[in-house]
C-alpha cells in the first residue's frame, strides 16, 4: 500500500502528484551566481517565481547585509550537520514562544477529534482525525524560530475549552521535548527530538518523535508520523517553509490508515499547500479520497476499489481555516496568541512556565537588545547548573514526564518514549511548591526557575 503518488496507475490524484513531483525536483537545483566570491552557489528559491528570480530574490529577507554575510561564513562550515542546538542564533530570527508551546498549537482544531471519537464511521473517523492533524501546518510555516526550552522547563495551558496541556523539556543534550493533552474526549501524548541537516541556504527538519492520540469513546488509539519539512532561504532571500512527504495516520487498534501526500511547492507556486490521498482498511483497499490545501481547508469523498469517487457521491468539506489576524507582526493566529497569554494559565503557575522567560517576554515587547541579553543570561546559567550537577554526580530527571523501556522507531531515527505521569494533576490539586496567582499582574512577577522542580538525583 502507498500514496497515490507511489500508485501512478490508478487513482484521482496521480497524475497530479506524478507532475508536481517533478517541478520539485527541478526547484532544488537552482543557485545565485550574482552574489560576493564568499556565497557563489547559494541556493535560493523564490517559491512563486522561476529560476530568473534568484538573484533579486537573493537580496530580499529579514538580515542586514553585514548580518547576514557573517552568519553565512559561520554557518557554512556546519553545512551536512545536525545544527539542533549547535549554533547561537540572534534574537533577530526568534518569535517570543518556546517549543513547548508550539507543540500545544495543534489543539486549535481540537474539536475535529472530538468529533472523530463521536463518529461510528471508521474511515471518516480517520478523515477527521487526520484533518486535524493536517490543520497545524498553517501555524508551521511561520519562519520565525521558536526559543529552544530550557533543560526543566515547562508550559501549560490550563482546561481551555475543556483540554488541560502540559508539556516539559525532558532532555537537553539531545533537546527533547514531552507533553499531554488530554479533554472528555481524547488523550494527546507526543515526544519530540527535532533532527536537521544544513543543507547551506537551507535546512531539513526532520521529525524524530512519537506522537499517539487515544479516542476514548471509540476505544482506539492513532499513531501519526508527519513528513519533514524543508526551510528554505535561511539566510539569503525570503524564508518560507514546505512539507513534501507523506503523512501517515494509523489505527493501531484496527489497523486502518490514511496516508496523505504533501505536495511539493513547484516552479511559480505549482501545488504549493496541496494536500491529497486516501484512507485505507486494514486489507490495504481505499475507502476515502482527501483533498484540500494545508493553509485552507480539507475535503473527503467516498471512492471505489480504484480510489475514484463513487457515482452519486461529491466533496464534503471537514475542515477550514479559521480566520486569522491581519499583517501579525510575527505570523501568529488568535490562538497562538492565547497560548502566549497568561488567560489560558492556571492560577497556580509553575516557576518553570515559557511564559515566564524574561527573552521570549522581552522579544514580544519589541525589545530585541534585552531579548538577546536576557537569552545569553538564561544559557549561561543552564551551563553553570549542568556543571555543577556534574560536578557532584548528580543527574537530572524529569517531574512530570518518565522515562519508559519503550523505544519508538521513525523514518529518520530511533527515539526513546518518556510518558506523562499523572503527578502534575496532584501537585495542582495542592499547594505544593507551586505559586498562586489572583491576576496577570501576579503572574508575570514569578521569577522564572526551570531548575526549581526537576528531580536531581546521586548517580
Amino acid at each position: 500500500m502507498g500514496s497515490p503518488k507511489k500508485n501512478e496507475n490508478k487513482g484521482f490524484f496521480a497524475a497530479m502528484t506524478s507532475g508536481f513531483s517533478m517541478f520539485g525536483s527541478a526547484m532544488s537545483s537552482r543557485s545565485v551566481d550574482g552574489l560576493p566570491p564568499s556565497n557563489e552557489g547559494v541556493e535560493v528559491i523564490n517559491p512563486e517565481g522561476g529560476k530568473e528570480d534568484a538573484e533579486e530574490e537573493a537580496q530580499k529577507g529579514r538580515w542586514k547585509d553585514e548580518e547576514r554575510d557573517s552568519y553565512w561564513k559561520m554557518m557554512q562550515k556546519y553545512i551536512g550537520s545536525d545544527i539542533t542546538s549547535m549554533v547561537t542564533l540572534p534574537v533577530v530570527i526568534f518569535e517570543p514562544m518556546t517549543m513547548l508551546q508550539k507543540m500545544a498549537e495543534i489543539l486549535e482544531y481540537s474539536h475535529l477529534l472530538d468529533q472523530a471519537d463521536e463518529c461510528e464511521d471508521p474511515y471518516v473517523r480517520l478523515v477527521y482525525a487526520s484533518s486535524w492533524a493536517i490543520s497545524v501546518y498553517f501555524a508551521f510555516q511561520r519562519t520565525w524560530k521558536p526559543f529552544n526550552p530550557i533543560l526543566g522547563e515547562t508550559y501549560e495551558m490550563a482546561n481551555y475549552g475543556g483540554i488541560s496541556f502540559l508539556s516539559e523539556q525532558v532532555s537537553h543534550h539531545p533537546p527533547m521535548s514531552a507533553g499531554h493533552a488530554e479533554n472528555e474526549h481524547f488523550t494527546y501524548d507526543i515526544v519530540s527530538k527535532l533532527k536537521t541537516k544544513l543543507l547551506g541556504n537551507s535546512v531539513d527538519v526532520y521529525p524524530v518523535g512519537r506522537t499517539r492520540v487515544t479516542l476514548k469513546k471509540a476505544g482506539v488509539v492513532l499513531d501519526l508520523v508527519p513528513p519533514p519539512t524543508k526551510i528554505h532561504n535561511l539566510i539569503f532571500g525570503r524564508t518560507w517553509v514546505d512539507s513534501p512527504g507523506e503523512m501517515i495516520m494509523t489505527n493501531l487498534t484496527t489497523g486502518d490508515k490514511v496516508v496523505l501526500y504533501f505536495q511539493p511547492c513547484g516552479w511559480f507556486g505549482s501545488g504549493r499547500y496541496e494536500v491529497d490521498g486516501y484512507v485505507y482498511s486494514a486489507a490495504e483497499e481505499p475507502k476515502i479520497m482527501m483533498t484540500g490545501k494545508w493553509n485552507e481547508k480539507m475535503s473527503y469523498q467516498p471512492c471505489d476499489a480504484e480510489g475514484e469517487p463513487l457515482p452519486g457521491t461529491e466533496l464534503k468539506e471537514v475542515w477550514h481555516l479559521a480566520d486569522v489576524p491581519k499583517n501579525d507582526k510575527f505570523q501568529y493566529t488568535h490562538f497562538a496568541h492565547k497560548i502566549n497569554s497568561f488567560d489560558t494559565a492556571p492560577a497556580k503557575l509553575l516557576a518553570s512556565d515559557s511564559r515566564l522567560r524574561p527573552d521570549r517576554y522581552a522579544l514580544e515587547q519589541g525589545d530585541l537588545s534585552k531579548a538577546g541579553a536576557e537569552k545569553h543570561s538564561l544559557e549561561e546559567r543552564q551551563r553553570a547548573e549542568k556543571r555543577t550537577r556534574e560536578a557532584k554526580g548528580q543527574k537530572f530527571t524529569p517531574r512530570w514526564f518518565d522515562l519508559t523501556d519503550e523505544i519508538t522507531s521513525t523514518p529518520w531515527g530511533d527515539i526513546e518514549v518518556y510518558q506523562y505521569n499523572g503527578k502534575y494533576t496532584e501537585h495542582r490539586d495542592t499547594a505544593g511548591s507551586s505559586t498562586s496567582a489572583s491576576n496577570e499582574t501576579d503572574l508575570k512577577s514569578i521569577e522564572f526557575n526551570p531548575w526549581q522542580y526537576g528531580n536531581i538525583s546521586t548517580e
